[in-house]
């Protein structure tokens, strides 16, 4: 005969607002083998969950019910409460009186009879449950970081500080990302060189941290604590072995292209190091553009190289690593510039990017850090600032705010007064989101002490009046239009998901969102894991970030990786598919169905080791406990535990029979 205790909780009001928990818990009382039933209004709080404890050891239940909120939320917590006395957790149910009851209805009776039902049905639901236990994965402890930005950089660091080998995947030819493009950062205007750069070099000297550069993943097959990444180490045509990295061929070299360092702004050889403090500071050379492969004249460089490292041979290299976890920190790309010719890009040279303005100041940019015209190298006295070009715009499809634009654009007020301190910088905003650790206080210093003008509107029109732009636009604070003769436009244009990001995540099984940023498991409590287990993310790839998050997102997602490390071996959830093989067919419908490629061939042998069945089979480690397969398997053969079909019809038949 069950012995099933019932705790109602009344979430502050959210759920005693509307059901009547006192009545459902004495309702609960009289359902067949329950044989203790109490209330409270905190039950997820320590004397709520002590009432439970003290219940198992008194009543000496085998079956527990709490009806509180969603199981998302503490399924987890009462599972480890009634754990702590000796329970098997998994014969405990957790019945959603908040979101599938109180929040959404408004009468309190009839709210209070469905939530009577959700009870019955949980316990009917118990009755079936059986004891399960948690999984055993063995791990490799050795973590893959996808991203050489600041984001990845950190992860890679603390995941090493913490004892384990960590490998360092980063598709351009030196680590950095957008970061090393900076001149200072907001708001503590400290030189971002300066803090880049030894952390950059603290990569290749920390003798745990193996780092690929000019090198993309190929392929990622496995599962949490059994990864097989395949990396495709693209041919540099440098044989970095060699290289001493003394600049000879890259001072020699004939062709020009524009630097995706300077963003356009100063050109580079064919063979390139992106920038002075690159790390490695090894050239690669760009086939696309040299002599060499596009037209097999010149091999310059090859004559002139003092080492002999050029090879013009070289092929792309394919190496596996085991690893056991992910950390994906691919950062973010900047709106093409394409896409705003409104603003004059590209017909007039000196609208320009706030990139491309971070270039100009900075010490090591393509002016030395004296702030010129991109048109005829005179200094600008005059500079327009122009916020949320293409962010929180539906038309353009971007609808969400790119975050750290306001900050940097009055960090750019405050640059182009250093360097200009006569200069007037006007910028035109819809809305000024400050959000941070002196954020609030750093934007009132660019207004109050640098004297920068903020215009509450948009921009309607750029255009030249006597070889000079005229910036057209709306005050909506003095309800009247705006017209400003600018020497320079810079725009602060959106952030978005890298390209080709939505392939990537494919690979890894990972979900992202409509703006093709990568998804996490729950915003709230689970805000770095992915619902790829042993998958996690860090900065910009999730969603756009300033410089102090994308480290804390670096640094939680590096925390993840060492809990996981940190066991002997993984602890899995035991809800997972079973297959009767018995019964099974072989069809593979599941495997197809399958969204975690957790469904494999196997062979079931004679006595004499001959083949006489091939069924499918579960990997419990790639498995997550979805029910996919179970839905599509024709003969009904595979079930998922905790979730049989003996459970399910046992609360379908428990629904309708309210015994008041």
């Amino acid at each position: 005969m069950a012995r099933i205790g019932v705790f109602v909780c009344w979430c502050g009001s959210n759920i005693a607002e509307n059901v009547d928990v006192v009545e459902v818990a004495r309702y609960a009382a009289t359902l067949p083998g329950v044989v203790h039933s109490v209330d409270y209004k905190y039950m997820c709080s320590d004397p709520g969950q002590k009432l439970i404890t003290d219940a198992i050891r008194t009543q000496h239940l085998d079956g527990v019910v709490v009806a509180a909120c969603s199981p998302r939320m503490h399924e987890v917590t009462y599972r480890r409460t009634v754990a702590t006395v000796g329970f098997n957790p998994y014969l405990f149910e957790m019945a959603n009186l908040r979101e599938h009851c109180s929040w959404v209805h408004e009468n309190k009776a009839e709210a209070t009879i469905k939530a009577k039902n959700l009870v019955r049905m949980m316990v009917e639901k118990v009755k079936q449950n059986q004891p399960l236990y948690q999984i055993q994965i063995p791990v490799t402890k050795r973590a893959l970081v996808i991203g050489g930005g600041i984001a990845g950089i950190q992860a890679a660091l603390d995941v090493a500080a913490g004892g384990y080998e960590v490998i360092l995947l980063e598709k351009d030819p030196s680590i950095g990302g957008h970061m090393a493009q900076l001149d200072e950062t907001f708001p503590t205007l400290d030189c971002s060189q300066c803090i880049m750069t030894p952390r950059m070099v603290e990569i290749v000297q920390n003798p745990n941290i193996t780092l690929y550069s000019y090198s993309e993943l190929d392929a990622l097959e496995g599962y949490i604590g059994n990864f097989t990444a395949k990396i495709r180490k693209k041919a540099r045509s440098v044989d970095i072995t060699k290289c001493t990295g003394c600049g000879v061929c890259q001072q020699k070299c004939p062709a020009k292209v524009p630097s995706e360092f300077d963003e356009g702004l100063s050109t580079r050889g064919a063979i390139y190091v992106p920038f002075p403090q690159a790390v490695p500071n090894k050239p690669v050379i760009d086939r696309e553009h040299c002599i060499k492969f596009t037209k097999g004249k010149c091999g310059l460089c090859e004559k002139i190289c003092p080492a002999g490292a050029i090879d013009y041979n070289q092929q792309d290299e394919i190496v596996e690593e085991k690893v056991g976890a992910v950390i994906v920190a691919t950062g973010y790309d900047l709106l093409p510039k394409d896409t705003y010719a409104e603003y004059g890009y590209g017909q007039y040279p000196d609208v320009i990017t706030s990139l491309q303005f971070e270039r100009l100041v900075s010490a090591s940019g393509p002016t030395n850090g004296e702030l010129k015209r991109p048109s005829d190298g005179k200094i600008p006295q005059k500079i327009v600032f122009i916020q949320c070009v293409g962010s929180r715009d539906a038309s353009q499809g971007r609808s969400y705010c790119s975050k750290i634009c306001c900050m940097y654009t009055a960090k750019h007020t405050m640059l182009y007064r250093h360097k200009v301190p006569k200069g007037e910088a006007y910028v035109f905003y819809m809305d000024i989101r400050a959000g941070g650790k002196n954020y609030d206080e750093f934007v009132r210093r660019a207004i109050e002490e640098d004297k920068a003008v903020y215009i509450r509107g948009r921009v309607s029109k750029i255009y030249l009046q006597n070889g000079r732009m005229v910036v057209r636009g709306a005050d909506t604070l003095i309800g009247g239009q705006v017209e400003i003769k600018a020497d320079m436009v810079v725009l602060a244009t959106a952030i978005t998901a890298p390209k080709g990001i939505d392939k990537f995540a494919q690979k890894l099984g990972v979900g992202y969102d409509l703006h093709h940023f990568l998804s996490e498991a729950h915003p709230k409590l689970r805000p770095v894991e992915t619902n790829s287990a042993g998958i996690y993310l860090a900065g910009a790839c999730q969603a756009p970030k300033d410089i102090p998050e994308a480290v804390a997102q670096a640094g939680a997602a590096a925390g993840k990786v060492l809990g996981l490390f940190g066991g002997k071996n993984l602890c899995r959830e035991p809800i997972v598919a079973k297959v009767n093989e018995s019964t099974c067919i072989g069809c593979f419908i599941c495997q197809k169905a399958c969204a975690y490629g957790a469904i494999e061939m196997k062979g079931l042998k004679d006595r004499k080791g001959n083949v006489i069945k091939v069924v499918a089979s579960v990997n419990t480690g790639k498995c997550q406990g979805c029910g996919a397969c179970t839905a599509t398997c024709r003969s009904n053969s595979i079930e998922l535990e905790g979730y049989n079909d003996q459970q399910i019809y046992a609360q379908i038949n428990a629904i309708g029979f309210t015994n008041d």
